[in-house]
């Protein structure tokens, strides 16, 4: 005899009922965690798949015009890369210590120029308002540099400044001869080296050559890897004869080729090792030795009776103005250059030229006061074109100002400050001024590229002795040409 439990229909009804829920709420949950398994899973591998390489769009400041941007692809190779400093060129920096040290081949990266290139205090009104392209001189280089270093544009620039073609190809050619005659050790000249390389240098960065450019780049960069291994050696001292009287001629025209590569380089993403370390300590030498006349004298003596000279002062206050747009760091720039503007101001003569010292008003055997652009540009460079010192200075030029290359009013060296002074002024000055020098200069260019001997021989003016060396007149020419575009003329005669 067996027992069997029987449900009731209505239990019947219930169980199943629960096993029907039980069932519904597995297959939502079981359906839930799929749809979460999926989003998950798509969350993580579907940004990869869809990523694209991000195009990235740099502005222009100031610029009226919008110019298409292209989408470059990405590659792995590198386009140009200045080859390495020859081992004669590379051979030893010293870092403040007896044992050498290579100098690597510098790092070198290249992105669109920075949009806060310079510091907006360049040259005040008369100096124009559109920056300057060359990057020899002392104004700074706007965003649109690579722009205004292209050939149209210098040929554009030129032209409206006054210049012709035969100007540019002048330029070129000197280039190209300064190339040519670079040393292994990528230094210029002899008994003076430190200030041949540092002109040389300074005259391809006018034309925009820099350690990137296709046909010059090695030939700057050797330049000035040899001018910062001289640095390294000394300290930050760049002088190379050890002669007294020289010596800050030497040391301030290497430090103002410094500057404009230290400039040059930080913008462009250019690393050569102790550029910088170089560049601030020879610019603060020239700092810490100010006479107390605010001039600066033979062998950087900071007192005793002499005081200084307007021709040993204006190429520091050249270096100074250099350095100062590195954006380095430089104690008591802004008292030195209050200082040094009191001093050129006190060798300015009633007639409105600039004499060598406060106590002599000419530079030259005939009177001329042959340091009158010399004055003029000190004070146009840093902020004050206006000032009557300069406009009485332009006012002297014009009066008394000849150029014959082949005669004894062939003085290059006042010339070069002249040229750049005039140009800044603009107007009427300018125009004077360039119908007389420019053609002589031309016509005084060798078949190599080179310049001959002015004067043949004869020339009233300061040293004239140095224009036995090719080197040093080649470079002023080149200089004096290139400020059609490394400068920006003034707005009016009236500034």
């Amino acid at each position: 005899m067996s027992l069997h439990a029987q449900l009731s229909p209505e239990a019947q009804a219930r169980l199943h009922a629960q096993k029907r829920n039980s069932t519904i709420s597995s297959i939502v949950i079981s359906l839930l965690v799929v749809v979460l398994l999926g989003l998950i899973l798509a969350f993580i591998l579907l940004p990869p798949l869809l990523r694209e390489v991000p195009v990235i769009v740099s502005y222009q400041s100031n610029s009226t015009t919008e110019e298409k941007m292209e989408t470059k692809k990405l590659t792995n190779s590198v386009q140009r890369k200045p080859s390495a400093p020859s081992s004669a060129m590379s051979k030893v920096i010293a870092a403040n210590t007896t044992s050498p040290t290579a100098v690597p081949v510098p790092d070198i990266d290249v992105p669109e120029p920075s949009l806060d290139f310079g510091n907006g205090d360049d040259f005040g009104d008369g100096w124009g308002s559109g920056g300057d392209g060359g990057g020899g001189g002392f104004g700074s280089i706007p965003a649109t540099m690579k722009k205004r270093c292209s050939p149209e544009d210098r040929m554009q620039r030129l032209k409206e400044s006054g210049g012709t073609p035969q100007c540019e190809d002048a330029v070129v050619k000197g280039l190209d001869w300064l190339k040519n005659t670079q040393a292994s050790d990528g230094s210029w000249g002899g008994k003076y080296r430190s200030a041949d390389t540092g002109f040389a240098v300074l005259a391809f960065l006018g034309h925009c050559e820099t350690p990137l450019s296709e046909k010059y780049g090695e030939t700057v960069l050797k330049g000035i890897t040899w001018l910062v291994d001289l640095g390294m050696k000394q300290n930050g001292r760049l002088n190379v004869s050890g002669e007294t009287n020289p010596y800050p001629y030497e040391h301030a025209i290497a430090t103002y080729a410094l500057g404009e590569s230290t400039t040059f380089c930080r913008q462009l993403g250019i690393n050569i090792p102790n550029l910088d370390d170089v560049t601030q300590k020879a610019g603060q030498y020239i700092l810490d030795h100010q006479h107390s006349s605010g001039g600066w004298d033979y062998g950087y003596r900071v007192d005793g009776d002499r005081g200084g000279d307007l021709s040993v002062s204006a190429w520091q206050i050249q270096a100074l103005k250099a350095c100062k747009h590195t954006g380095l760091d430089f104690k008591n720039m802004n008292k030195a250059v209050r200082g040094a503007l009191s001093y050129v101001k006190e060798c300015q003569v009633r007639d409105g030229g600039f004499g060598y010292r406060p106590s002599e008003n000419n530079f030259s055997p005939s009177g001329y006061a042959s340091l009158t652009g010399a004055g003029m540009l000190a004070y146009q460079m840093w902020g004050k074109p206006s000032v009557s010192e300069v406009r009485n200075g332009a006012g002297y030029i014009r009066k008394n100002s000849k150029f014959d290359y082949n005669g004894a009013r062939a003085d290059l060296y006042a010339h070069y400050y002249e040229s750049q002074a005039m140009i800044a002024r603009g107007g009427e000055d300018w125009k004077m001024y360039n119908s007389m020098f420019r053609d002589q200069v031309l016509g005084g260019q060798e078949a190599d590229g080179s310049w001959k001997q002015p004067g043949r021989g004869t020339i009233d003016g300061h040293a004239a002795e140095h224009y036995g060396n090719r080197h040093y007149r080649t470079c002023l020419c080149i200089l004096m040409l290139e400020s059609y575009y490394r400068f920006l003329p003034a707005t009016g005669e009236g500034h």
